[in-house]
């Protein structure tokens, strides 16, 4: 097995991006539903194999994360979804959460379950293929307790440890939340402060920065702000925050989404990139691991028509090499917005 800084370094690799299709069996089945399509393992399996078969996905996508049930299933052709991943010159990761509960004394904050018999799972998620996986926490700029943040940062820092120890590199999603009216610089400071938490937790449990990917929400405008901040806003805040709190170890920053558009988030993408360019070489690959942005329109193509498929891999497609192309550097339309 290649050694976990090499596996982080591999899923961030020019060009290429982390594709996220983990949503849970009762997330997968509303998108379903909502798509026209009846809900089953079998749909799920369906969908999921359309996006890994893909033509060409591995030119702009290094890695798929997957559930827990998708994993354990097979191909229609009865190849195991985690065999089939590596044959197409995708890595295959997992996510490992329990999805979130209230977090008492903490103003209405939440915490992220899953570590209890966490490293039993990993086990058996390597023997089925997988060679990174993911735990997001979820954290509200408006109402940020400090409890929270310690909390989550706490629970990142011990599933960073547990995966690393276990020979799979943790990809480490803190994100600060897009939802609300609050403005960009509300998210800056809650970013600030909830990675500079993850970092300080990460490095108190031994986790080797070398060897995992971290996964953190830009810094954008909540969705009902009548303040909307431009890419080229979004980049210099974005930039802030790392510089301020990640450290140059760590082999790449892979933003996720967070209910952006494919085009909003690919355009503040490639903002953040031809800034980073313009300052120099910045100490880590900065591209996206994104799940709606790249999937949505797919999903919305196929509505479980399997005649339908071919189209819903065209426009999966086009999505992947638009949010390659922003990771690659200068893009002067998104720049200059």
């Amino acid at each position: 097995m290649l050694g976990l800084d090499k596996v982080a370094t591999a899923l961030v690799a020019p060009g290429k991006g982390i594709l996220a299709a983990d949503e849970s069996i009762a997330t997968m089945s509303k998108r379903l539903e909502t798509a026209g399509v009846t809900p089953s393992a079998d749909t799920r399996r369906d969908y999921r194999q359309l996006l890994l078969t893909t033509p060409g996905l591995d030119s702009w996508v290094s890695g798929i994360i997957l559930c827990d049930e998708t994993l354990g299933q097979d191909l229609s052709d009865g190849t195991p979804f985690g065999e089939a991943a590596t044959a197409l010159g995708i890595m295959a990761g997992i996510k490992v959460d329990k999805g979130v509960t209230s977090l008492p004394f903490s103003d209405g904050g939440f915490v992220t379950e899953g570590l209890d018999g966490l490293r039993g799972r990993l086990d058996a998620y390597r023997e089925r293929g997988a060679v990174f996986a993911k735990w997001r926490a979820v954290l509200n700029p408006a109402s940020l307790h400090w409890r929270t943040v310690h909390a989550n940062a706490h629970a990142l820092a011990r599933y960073a440890a547990l995966c690393q120890a276990a020979g799979i590199v943790p990809i480490v999603e803190p994100e600060v939340l897009m939802d609300g009216s609050h403005g960009i610089a509300v998210c800056q400071a809650a970013t600030t402060t909830v990675l500079a938490a993850v970092f300080g937790e990460l490095d108190a449990m031994g986790v080797d920065p070398r060897g995992i990917v971290l996964k953190p929400n830009m810094i954008i405008s909540g969705t009902e702000s009548e303040d909307q901040a431009r890419p080229a806003e979004v980049a210099r805040d974005t930039l802030q925050v790392l510089t301020a709190t990640v450290p140059p170890a760590v082999p790449g920053i892979a933003f996720l989404s967070g209910g952006q558009s494919n085009e909003q988030a690919c355009a503040n993408l490639a903002a953040i990139n031809a800034q980073a360019a313009a300052g120099g070489t910045p100490p880590w690959r900065l591209t996206f691991s994104f799940g709606r942005a790249l999937v949505s329109d797919a999903l919305r193509a196929w509505h479980g028509v399997a005649a339908s498929a071919a189209d819903a891999q065209d426009k999966l497609a086009a999505n992947c090499r638009r949010a390659s192309e922003a990771s690659k550097g200068p893009v002067t339309a998104a720049v200059g917005a």
